[in-house]
């Protein structure tokens, strides 16, 4: 009878949390509200959400990773034919703005403004109402994004005379043919970005994350089989060829984007129960959502403008300067998709269950986001420097082959080169932003994106054109200084973000000896990498990123544990037992 009795206590105590959380009551202390609930049950309830975030982020981590490696292979066989060829030029530009329609309107927005409401409603135990919630969301999406979609298709020659206003003549042409194909694919990638919202609420970060990997091998696939000829073509005819793969390889890049929908779809109807078409503009946690997601729109179209006009100004010095970009970034973004993402995908959902007083929200978030900063940089730093120093045995290891040429590795490296100034800044900003949206705050980040987005603009186009012309080099590296100057644009962002959320929830950051540590030891690993380099002289690619790579990478974490860093000791704990296990 004492435990039943004891059940009941507890049940009521979290009737009446939830009664104050819902009605906004959030000062009363969690666990406090009668004096009746468990402080050991709140207390095994915070541990195991700690562990479990860790694990998420490693789930969400390796379905980034998973799919990553498959998109370099795909960006591998993509090189392996076009190169940097003028359809491989046609193609990136083509392809962004559609994906203009996916980043805007899919994962960031949609994440932000979708997930922090319907977690609460999970954590809540209201399913019934978040079923309700995801509903209307799935269905206004559905109808909006078709309206998007046609209006696209319809205006695509003005967008390819904005976006890259350098081609002409054939390029000109195929860049218009290519949008119009990708665009109803960048829809059903809106869509597949509902499925990540509902999964990520329900903590289910591995499908989300790996369900792109059937995009990568739709592209894969069309590339390998339409992509066979015989002998050795040149000049026209290999001209001719590239234009028509890419025209093929478009239409494999939509039967992509169904299957990422699909492969998620049965999961999520399991999840979501009752799912049916409804247009419920009445609801309020719906009004909400859709509310806040027009900040987040707002700002992370103003990214992408950031990234258009990277674009643009990369056409205006050449096709091939547009694919070399994109081969840059396809790179410089990989550790930002792994670790940055991976640490606030699963921190977000996190974040926004948080409940408590005021100060006791702000503590959680501070722990939270310290220890994800952390997390972050001790991965983005060793990144940063091995792009910096050796981003030449990265590139060439990854696309050298076929019309990819070493002359074109180099290049692609310079690009790198320039984007490791602003790449941990961009990386942190990105957990950053999460707080802000846990905090139903999605206007301070529109405003700082704003900045970014202008300094972008500027800078770039200083960059890009006149500098090198005073410079007295070739316009071609004027390339290498759009990255640069993003990374400039991104330190200025991350320094606003990071000093207006101090003032809200406490002081945040990671520490000085902390950052210092990090960056000694990249640089010395990068000094062995760079040995090796020059001891071993010209290998195959292959050899060369072993004999290079491994080194630097090893040396990184034996100097991080020797400086007594946690996260190196976990991280080569963790190796050491697998090895024992062996």
């Amino acid at each position: 009878m004492e435990s039943d009795s004891a059940q009941d206590q507890t049940k009521r105590a979290r009737t009446h949390r939830d009664a104050g959380v819902i009605a906004g009551e959030t000062d009363v202390p969690v666990g406090t509200v009668t004096g009746e609930f468990p402080a050991e049950l709140e207390t095994s309830k915070r541990e195991q959400e700690e562990s479990g975030t860790g694990r998420h982020a490693f789930l969400v981590g390796a379905g980034i990773l998973l799919s990553r490696i498959v998109g370099l292979i795909r960006q591998r066989v993509f090189a392996h034919y076009f190169g940097i060829s003028d359809a491989a030029g046609a193609f990136n530009a083509a392809f962004r703005i559609p994906n203009f329609l996916q980043n805007i309107f899919g994962e960031g927005a949609l994440s932000a403004s979708f997930i922090p409401v319907y977690a609460r409603l999970l954590a809540q135990d209201d399913e019934e109402e978040a079923s309700r919630v995801a509903s209307a969301i799935i269905t206004v999406l559905a109808l909006t994004t078709s309206l998007i979609v046609l209006l696209g298709v319809l205006t695509t020659p003005i967008l390819i005379h904005v976006i890259a206003p350098g081609f002409e003549g054939d390029t000109y042409y195929l860049t218009l043919r290519l949008v119009r194909i990708f665009f109803p694919g960048a829809g059903l990638l809106v869509l597949s970005a509902w499925c990540l919202g509902v999964l990520n609420s329900h903590r289910r970060f591995f499908l989300s994350y790996t369900a792109p990997v059937a995009w990568n091998i739709a592209i894969i696939v069309s590339l390998i089989w339409f992509g066979r000829h015989p002998g050795v073509l040149k000049g026209d005819g290999l001209r001719l060829f590239q234009f028509d793969l890419a025209v093929i390889t478009a239409w494999g890049s939509v039967v992509g984007s169904a299957l990422q929908f699909l492969v998620q779809l049965p999961t999520v109807l399991k999840l979501v129960k009752h799912l049916r078409p409804v247009f419920n503009m009445a609801n309020e946690n719906v009004r909400t959502v859709v509310r806040n997601f027009f900040p987040v729109f707002i700002s992370r179209g103003v990214v992408q403008i950031s990234a258009f006009v990277d674009a643009m100004l990369a056409s205006l010095i050449s096709p091939q300067a547009v694919a070399s970009l994109t081969y840059a970034q396809s790179l410089y973004t990989l550790p930002v998709s792994l670790f940055g993402m991976s640490v606030s995908a699963a921190e977000l959902p996190a974040m926004s269950s948080a409940r408590g007083s005021e100060q006791q929200v702000s503590e959680k978030l501070r722990e939270r986001l310290d220890t994800g900063l952390r997390r972050i940089a001790f991965f983005i730093v060793p990144s940063s420097m091995a792009f910096l120093a050796l981003g030449d045995v990265i590139t060439a290891v990854l696309y050298q082959t076929g019309e990819f040429k070493q002359d074109a590795a180099t290049y692609v490296w310079a690009i790198l080169a320039g984007s490791t100034i602003g790449l941990l800044a961009s990386t942190l900003g990105r957990l950053y932003s999460s707080t802000y949206y846990a905090l139903h705050d999605t206007r301070t980040p529109l405003k700082f994106a704003v900045v970014r987005v202008f300094l972008t603009t500027v800078l770039g186009y200083l960059f890009a054109l006149p500098l090198p012309a005073l410079l007295h080099i070739d316009p071609k590296w004027g390339t290498a200084g759009l990255t640069a100057s993003a990374g400039i644009a991104g330190w200025v962002e991350f320094a606003l973000l990071r000093h207006t959320l101090n003032r809200k929830i406490g002081r945040t950051g990671l520490p000085l000896p902390f950052i210092t540590k990090l960056w000694a030891s990249a640089a010395i690993a990068a000094g062995i990498g760079w040995a090796m380099k020059l001891a071993i002289g010209v290998r195959h690619p292959i050899w060369t990123a072993i004999l290079v790579l491994g080194p630097y990478g090893v040396s990184y974490f034996i100097l991080t544990s020797l400086a007594g860093l946690p996260e190196a000791r976990t991280v080569v704990g963790r190796f050491m037992r697998i090895v024992r296990l062996r």
